[in-house]
């Protein structure tokens, strides 16, 4: 049996209003760095022979701070790279609506297909992030940890739970939380969902 650490990123900085972040590189904050801290302690006491991130800076540095009680070093891992929301980036809701009349709307109705101008859907992060989540759970043959984003696990946790995606947002995924997933000859099984240590 191989176990996955599925974890999200400490906490950045919201901007008030809430903006939607995507792909913009935002660094932790100290409450995110302690978050990863409590995190690391955890993992410590458990079997953890790879660490694997996303590129952007937020998981970095929370899988640096993993790997400085665990040892080694972070490997990146692009295809775990946050949903690209194309030209909302940086945007508020207000102003989505004002610059792109009716998408808003539109997302709402469909959440999992919907694509923001230059962005992307989460079928198309789905589509992305899995089939590399398949493979690197499957050949594992001790535990590993892979820190990522919000979208990115609630997608994953979908595909493992026979949810529809258009669901995805009732996944709570806290800043620091851990998902813990096994796989097995009888395939997946997911043991805990949004744990904060």
């Amino acid at each position: 049996m191989s176990t996955v650490h599925l974890l999200r990123h400490g906490e950045i900085i919201q901007s008030h209003p809430r903006r939607f972040v995507g792909r913009q590189d935002l660094p932790l904050t100290d409450r995110g760095r302690e978050q990863m801290s409590r995190l690391a302690d955890y993992l410590a006491t458990r079997s953890i022979a790879r660490v694997l991130c996303s590129p952007l800076t937020r998981c970095r540095e929370s899988a640096g701070i993993l790997c400085s009680r665990l040892g080694g070093a972070p490997e990146l891992a692009p295809d775990f790279c946050e949903i690209f929301l194309g030209d909302w980036e940086g945007l508020s809701v207000d102003e989505v609506r004002d610059r792109f009349p009716g998408c808003f709307e539109a997302r709402g109705l469909d959440l999992a297909g919907f694509r923001p101008s230059g962005g992307e859907s989460f079928h198309d992060l789905l589509h992305r992030t899995w089939p590399v989540f398949e493979t690197l759970v499957k050949a594992a043959d001790d535990g590993m940890a892979i820190v990522a984003h919000a979208g990115v696990n609630r997608v994953l946790l979908c595909r493992i739970l026979g949810m529809p995606l258009e669901n995805l947002f009732r996944l709570e995924q806290d800043y620091g939380c851990l998902n813990i997933v096994h796989h097995d000859r009888s395939g997946f099984r997911v043991e805990t969902i949004n744990s904060l240590h």
